[in-house]
Order: structure tokens, then C-alpha cells, then sequence
């Protein structure tokens, strides 16, 4: 029962840690960035840590409506014979990646606020 477990649980969390690595460099970065524009580590954090915030949220609601309209989505394209390569599980996979992303984001903000906050 453990290799079907692991098989199962490896490439998902795979697919969402390098989301969540991803989310980290940009949300450092976008600290760094507003902190440079603004000077103020609190702009930085609040603006940065909403964007983020909105990338989650977003793919969330986005990930939600692949399950409940993506078959649905699929049997319109096989009715209308259209060629596009949409798939639910595409669309399930991109949201999990992105709201990675998001969350990495707001931890990598918050972690960059923290030292920063602690420096200056």
C-alpha cells in the first residue's frame, strides 16, 4: 500500500513545493523592490503580502471551478468540435501551481519583513 501512496503523493507535491519555491523568490524580491521604492518595511509588506494574497485566492476559486465545470467544459469542446487542448486536469494542475505560487509569495514575504524588520 505504500509505493501506491507514495506514486499518488510525489509528483503533487512536487508540482506545488517548486510552486511554493517560486512564490518565495518573488515574494522577497517584491519586498525588496517596494522597500526600495517606498523605504517603509510596512508599505512593502502589506502591498507585497496582498499580491500574493490575490495569486492564492485566485487560484483557488480558479482550481474550484475546474472541478465543478471541467467536465462540462470538456463535453462542450467534444460537441462543438473545437481543437483546443483544455483539459480538467490541466486546469486542476495550473491553479494547484499557482496557488503554490501565492502561498510561497506571502511566506516569502512575510520571512523577508521579518529580517528586515530585525536589520533596519
Amino acid at each position: 500500500m505504500a509505493p501506491d501512496f507514495r506514486s499518488y503523493l510525489v509528483p503533487r507535491a512536487r508540482l506545488v513545493g517548486g510552486g511554493i519555491l517560486v512564490g518565495l523568490v518573488l515574494g522577497a524580491f517584491a519586498v525588496v523592490v517596494l522597500f526600495a521604492y517606498s523605504g517603509d518595511v510596512g508599505f512593502a509588506n502589506q502591498k507585497a503580502f496582498a499580491i500574493g494574497a490575490l495569486f492564492f485566492g485566485l487560484a483557488l476559486l480558479g482550481w474550484s471551478g475546474s472541478i465543478m465545470a471541467g467536465r462540462g467544459m470538456e463535453n462542450i469542446q467534444h460537441y462543438l468540435d473545437t481543437s483546443t487542448n483544455w483539459t480538467e486536469a490541466d486546469s486542476r494542475r495550473a491553479m494547484a501551481r499557482i496557488g503554490g505560487a501565492g502561498f510561497g509569495w506571502m511566506l516569502g514575504v512575510t520571512i523577508t519583513t521579518a529580517v528586515a524588520s530585525a536589520v533596519v
